[in-house]
């Protein structure tokens, strides 16, 4: 199964200063993933830029603009207490967001069934008016309106699976029934959403898992909890928040899940394409701080996508 590959080098001018876990080297250790002999034959494209109507359909003209204009021309400016723009990160944060939205053209084309973003900075924390979390434009729910504008596509599931709960995207998606959000994520943990009685228009899903849930609380979580309401609502595309940072090495939570649940978890996503979306599956990088165990669950995740 062929899968494309979007990034552009962009994305590694983005650095919110020494000591930030959200770093260039992030990238680095996805791209170290990527140039394993066996994803050598997978198609490579640079992400193009987002445009503002893309972005806009997420994010309020008055957000895009008040970004563009702190985004700075030396130095950083804090955007929040976690998220900063450097020099590079305006044209990173575009990147990443077109990334998303190129891919899902490719699918939507039949240039490939699936798509992987090797993008940063990430996005599932940002909120229509509100940067925070590391990320500045909502990259997937970007991508999930630009299915619908661009390809008439009505039925969208995000599936994610990074530790922390991406209220970004729950927000974007709070009132469309047709976009389903579907998270397993620690909990108790930034950003303090994600609770199960958080259901939007029925459309929401929270499947929280508590400090120290192992392998098989997660796949226990992820068959009783994900994979039943996605069947459910027969999603016509799905897309993939993939962070890693529930993997037990990684710094910023208390989760022990091990590399191959990547692979396991990917490939029940697989299937669920395959029964209702054509196979179509648009993946973005999201969170994953543990520069090893980043770069074993990106080939973990990229092996079950390409099998």
């Amino acid at each position: 199964m062929t899968v494309i590959i979007y990034t552009h080098s962009a994305c590694l001018a983005h650095d919110m200063g020494a000591g930030h876990p959200e770093r260039p080297e992030r990238l680095k250790a996805v791209q170290a993933a990527l140039d394993r002999p066996e994803f050598a034959g997978l198609p490579r494209h640079e992400a193009p830029r987002a445009s503002k109507e893309q972005i806009c359909r997420v994010h309020p003209e008055a957000y895009y603009e008040a970004i563009e204009e702190v985004a700075p021309t030396e130095g950083l400016v804090q955007l929040d207490g976690d998220t900063a723009m450097s020099p590079g990160s305006f044209e990173a944060a575009l990147r990443a967001a077109g990334a998303v939205c190129a891919a899902v053209d490719a699918v939507m084309d039949g240039s490939a069934s699936r798509a992987f973003c090797a993008v940063r900075p990430p996005g599932h924390h940002a909120e229509p008016k509100r940067p925070m979390g590391f990320c500045i434009f909502n990259n997937i729910a970007i991508g999930a309106l630009h299915a619908r504008a661009q390809h008439g596509i009505r039925r969208i599931a995000v599936v994610d699976f990074d530790v922390h709960h991406g209220n970004g995207t729950q927000a974007a998606f709070w009132a469309d029934p047709e976009l389903m959000y579907v998270s397993t994520h620690q909990s108790p943990l930034y950003p303090g959403s994600g609770a199960v009685d958080e259901r939007g228009s029925g459309n929401i899903v929270n499947v929280p898992l508590p400090p120290a849930a192992d392998s098989v609380a997660f796949r226990h979580a992820f068959e009783r909890g994900v994979l039943p309401v996605l069947d459910e609502f027969a999603p016509e595309l799905v897309m993939i928040s993939a962070g890693f940072d529930a993997h037990a090495r990684d710094p910023l939570a208390q989760l022990e899940l091990q590399t191959e649940d990547y692979h396991w978890a990917t490939a029940e996503l697989v299937r669920i394409a395959l029964r209702h979306a054509g196979g179509r599956i648009v993946s973005t990088l999201e969170g994953g701080y543990d520069l090893t165990a980043l770069t074993e669950s990106t080939t973990a995740h990229l092996s079950a996508l390409t099998a």
